[in-house]
């Protein structure tokens, strides 16, 4: 049985490197130098073209590159007897723990503002904030959120959690469901987005939930770029009620030139580079999954399809 990877963006060099070095007895190809589609029965997968299984006929797994499986869940041409699954890797969510603390040392020290300022030659203080001062509310609190919201909870920080369903104990105050969604975000100072994109998600930092947000709030957003209303953000911090905002995520991916979050002097923006899979690392669980298909064994971290995640 032959592993197939499957991607346009990515390079794939270093994942075929990491996984001959994990597994040298398995055959690993790309997509052009498959020769006998019916041997593939497990393909890695990254923005693929929809169709997918239509050229490999005996696909039986498919397990995405990263933590997110989006891009598997909007291809119509999946069916249901097919199982995917996703990247769990604990340099995943530390990798996002501190790219998230970053942004939140940099708003709360003024950082971006004295740049601003040295590049206008304009000498000014200003009053920075301490970490007790500030309510970080961590919208998302699967494997990664709740990694986030520990760590920030353990540097000193005051957080937040809300959730779909009431999920894992924490040691961080819980709101659940769309009942709490309000009393979520007026508590909230600092918005760290980090949900799986899903039919429920999609669109959900809209002009509604961001005006529940307290004046002068920021928002970052390192989930997925479907879950904000581009114009309703930009028109929101326009009124003045939001600061301004962070976005490692875009709806369109390398986002259009023409874009107005690129000229917007109160959006901070970053080439989705927050959190990157590292080949090394997860590619033992790769081909542990590769292995599982192959005897008909249980997966790790499967995807449950009705969920999205």
């Amino acid at each position: 049985m032959a592993l197939v990877i499957v991607s346009e963006t990515l390079q794939l060099q270093p994942w075929i490197a990491a996984l001959k070095k994990a597994g040298p007895e398995v055959e690993i190809l790309t997509q052009q130098e498959v020769k006998d589609p019916g041997k593939v029965e497990f393909a890695l997968a990254w923005n693929h073209r929809p169709g997918i299984c239509k050229e490999f006929p005996n696909l039986k797994t498919i397990s995405s590159m990263g933590a997110g499986v989006d891009h598997l869940m909007k291809d119509p041409d999946i069916p249901q007897h097919i199982r995917i699954v996703r990247i769990i890797d604990p340099m995943l969510s530390q990798d996002m723990y501190e790219f998230v603390l970053a942004l939140i040392l940099s708003r709360m020290k003024n950082l971006r503002l004295f740049q601003e300022q040295q590049q206008q030659k304009v000498w000014k203080k200003k009053r920075y904030l301490r970490m007790g001062q500030l309510r970080v509310g961590i919208m998302g609190t699967g494997v990664i959120g709740h990694h986030v919201a520990t760590a920030l909870l353990k540097v000193g920080f005051n957080v937040l959690g809300w959730s779909r369903t009431e999920g894992q104990p924490s040691g961080y105050r819980k709101f659940f469901g769309q009942e709490q969604m309000k009393d979520f975000l007026n508590r909230t100072d600092i918005l760290v987005c980090l949900l799986p994109l899903t039919p429920e998600t999609k669109g959900i930092l809209n002009r509604g939930h961001l005006t529940m947000l307290p004046a002068g709030a920021w928002v970052i957003n390192v989930g997925r770029g479907g879950h904000v209303v581009d114009e309703e953000l930009i028109e929101v911090i326009d009124s003045g009620h939001l600061d301004g905002a962070s976005l490692d995520v875009f709806q369109e991916e390398p986002l259009s030139p023409q874009h107005p979050f690129w000229s917007h002097h109160k959006i901070q923006m970053t080439p989705h580079n927050a959190s990157l899979t590292d080949p090394d690392s997860v590619a033992p669980q790769i081909l542990e999954n590769y292995y599982r298909t192959l005897r008909g064994e249980p997966l790790l971290n499967m995807v449950n399809r009705e969920a999205g995640y």
